[in-house]
């Protein structure tokens, strides 16, 4: 009776179609299988949609005898069972005999297969936003493209068998739609869901990690967008020490000074550092928020200059939400006529259900976060970058295609990144060990880059972004030096580049000098007459500068020497101290016999040729030409360095040495 009661509310409340739909949904397919799109995966590794008549005879004959699917056993009565359905639908005329005796010759299933586990990190994440939401539905319609997914899963687990032989264990990779902006490939990592020690369950997608120096890119347009540089602005490059921070390039060396370009597609840290502290640590903290990075915990405070080395933790999707952003904004430049949207800086979406927010005419701005000029210019600085192996190359084949790209590497080589991009196609690829184990070799270039460019493989080419003409300015710049054109700049070039580069300071290197009438010495008009004077523009740079740039650039002319007996007293200063810069704090450690350590000073001269002699608290000790390195032994406390050259020019600062501790 109960079950009669049942069955007459189900009548009276659904249709057939939706009586049946439940069916499906809840009967027994045995092997603890439940419901008809579970079993169709289960024991034919497809979906319902695709099954032949003979395995839908098969699953359909299962809900009223769940115990015939067992390997090895029942086979006969579940053949007779699906052959006995089969001849039935052939008398009910819904099957041609021929395709029923076809169906008959199918074989049944052996054994259960494993559930495909293609995406289940983001499975995870859906059933977790949705739950918070007090949504507990358990399907998902996803925007992931099937075929990419599973070939991106299957190149990932060969990188990581070749990772494992240097410990590293875990890879993610996300790839976006850029005109859709949909997620269209999720790999939170390599699952394998039986290996505990691989830690494989984590979603390294959303793991917040150190970026290293993926954050660059977004300095650099950030700075172009306000008028803080041109796109080719020399930024100095030479040791630096801001209060107790003392930043180094990768490779340890400096290049005196540097084009910003190049300073970011080479990964540069020092003139990263020097841009952040002209742009300020806090306001680019802001920017960052602004464009999604929802991980900065901490105030800006708290990050300082080392926010654009690493010294945050972000997301691998809000890295990738930022950088899809910028690619949108640019695609749109033609749709918006000039204007921007302001939800291009929206995440992607992943679930066919979602959509992106389509803006209003009166919703359209007249700006943005980050000028479509300047997003211009970085991806054609990111495009500069150099590719690994044999990618290299790609500029000398016309099938290869155009990426904007840039690698990060977290402090204690614990994290790789490659993040790249065209008009198409947003990809982010982490590499690393999701207990934060760093290796030696884990960097971007090394781990990552390989993976990022073979995932591009995997994707059809496209035409490069489309020059945003009408938000770029035509700006009169020195060639030398990459400032806007200065009164004494013999060499001047266009730049194309965001309008409010106009803002930007005239160049400050090139220097009107005089020379006696041979043109070898600099004089005044205390030694001779103007009349007799040759005047020329000069490319000076500041002394710590001079030192390194003209070691990479033989064809750099330094100063001209003062004519004997005609020495300018107001002249620009001849001396710098490279190490330690004035106020800075010393620490000479104990050599490991006890005995006192010694530093190293370093000075440079803009005369090649010059002797200095160094004084430090008023006492001598000593002379150098040529190299100008001292090894001193200071004591603690505070000292005064004065340095004094052959014709009297001094160079006077301040610093520090801190106690020693003793050995135990």
């Amino acid at each position: 009776i109960y079950e009669i009661i049942l069955a007459v509310r189900l009548e009276i409340s659904y249709s057939k179609l939706e009586i049946l739909q439940l069916y499906a949904s809840n009967a027994p397919f045995g092997s603890n299988v439940v419901g008809l799109e579970a079993a169709a995966w289960r024991y034919y590794g497809r979906s319902p949609q695709t099954l032949s008549w003979g395995e839908m005879a098969t699953l359909a004959v299962l809900p009223n005898s769940p115990s015939l699917v067992h390997p090895g056993k029942n086979s006969a009565r579940l053949i007779t069972k699906r052959n006995n359905l089969l001849d039935a639908l052939v008398s009910a005329g819904k099957l041609d005999r021929a395709s029923a005796d076809l169906a008959k010759l199918e074989p049944i299933p052996a054994q259960p297969r494993p559930l495909p586990q293609e995406a289940p990190h983001l499975l995870n994440r859906f059933r977790t936003a949705n739950s918070r939401a007090g949504n507990y539905s358990t399907r998902l319609h996803s925007t992931l493209q099937e075929d990419l997914q599973i070939r991106l899963n299957g190149m990932l687990k060969r990188y990581q068998n070749r990772y494992r032989a240097n410990d590293i264990n875990n890879i993610a990779a996300l790839v976006l739609d850029v005109k859709k902006g949909t997620v269209i490939a999720y790999a939170g990592n390599i699952y394998q869901p039986d290996n505990a020690e691989m830690e494989s369950h984590v979603d390294m997608i959303r793991a917040p990690r150190s970026p290293g120096s993926t954050l660059k890119p977004i300095l650099y347009a950030s700075m172009l967008t306000e008028g803080y540089l041109l796109p080719q602005t020399l930024i100095p490059d030479i040791p630096t020490q801001i209060g107790n921070y003392n930043p180094q390039n990768y490779d340890l060396g400096y290049d005196g000074a540097i084009p910003a370009n190049q300073a970011l597609s080479r990964s540069l840290n020092i003139p990263a550092v020097r841009m952040l502290q002209t742009y300020k640590y806090p306001r680019f903290y802001d920017q960052l928020k602004k464009l999604g990075l929802s991980t900065l915990s901490q105030p800006a405070d708290h990050y300082g200059l080392s926010l654009i080395l690493g010294g945050s933790e972000v997301t691998a999707w809000d890295l990738s939400t930022i950088y899809l952003g910028m690619a949108r904004s640019l695609n749109h430049y033609n749709d918006y006529s000039g204007k921007y949207n302001p939800y291009d800086y929206q995440e992607p979406v992943y679930n066919q259900q979602q959509a992106l927010i389509k803006p209003r005419e009166s919703e359209l701005l007249q700006s943005n976060l980050l000028n479509n000029g300047a997003i211009w210019n970085t991806f054609n600085a990111m495009e500069e970058v150099m590719r690994p192996g044999e990618e290299g190359l790609w500029e000398q084949f016309s099938s290869s295609r155009r990426v904007a790209w840039k690698t990060g590497t977290s402090f204690g080589f614990r994290d790789g990144w490659a993040v790249g991009l065209n008009p198409d196609y947003v990809i982010c690829v982490w590499v690393g060990n999701a207990d934060g184990e760093g290796r030696p070799g884990l960097t971007g270039v090394e781990v990552a880059a390989p993976v990022l460019f073979d995932i591009f493989k995997l994707l059809p080419a496209g035409k490069w972004f489309v020059k945003p003409a009408h938000q770029l300015s035509q700006i009169r710049i020195c060639r030398q030096s990459g400032f806007k054109a200065g009164p004494y700049c013999p060499d001047i070039k266009i730049e194309e580049t965001s309008p409010s580069g106009e803002k930007t300071s005239p160049c400050p290197y090139h220097k009107m000098i005089h020379l006696d009438p041979s043109g070898n010495y600099r004089v005044t008009d205390l030694c001779v007459t103007p009349s007799e004077m040759q005047h020329k523009s000069w490319f000076i740079l500041p002394p710590a500068m001079e030192y390194y740039y003209r070691i990479k650039h033989s064809d750099y002319r330094s100063l001209p020497a003062w004519m004997p007996g005609c020495l300018d007293a107001g002249q620009n200063s001849v001396m710098d101290m490279i190490y330690p810069k004035s106020g800075a704090v010393v620490y000479i450690p104990l050599e490991f016999n006890g005995e006192r350590g010694k530093v190293i000073f370093t000075a440079t001269h803009r005369n090649p040729e010059a002797k200095i002699f160094w004084h430090i608290d008023q006492e001598f000790v000593g002379e150098t030409q040529f190299n100008h390195q001292l090894s001193t032994s200071p004591s603690p406390g505070k000292h005064t360095l004065t340095l004094v050259d052959e014709n009297g020019e001094r160079l006077v600062q301040n610093f520090t040495v801190l106690p020693q501790e003793k050995r135990k």
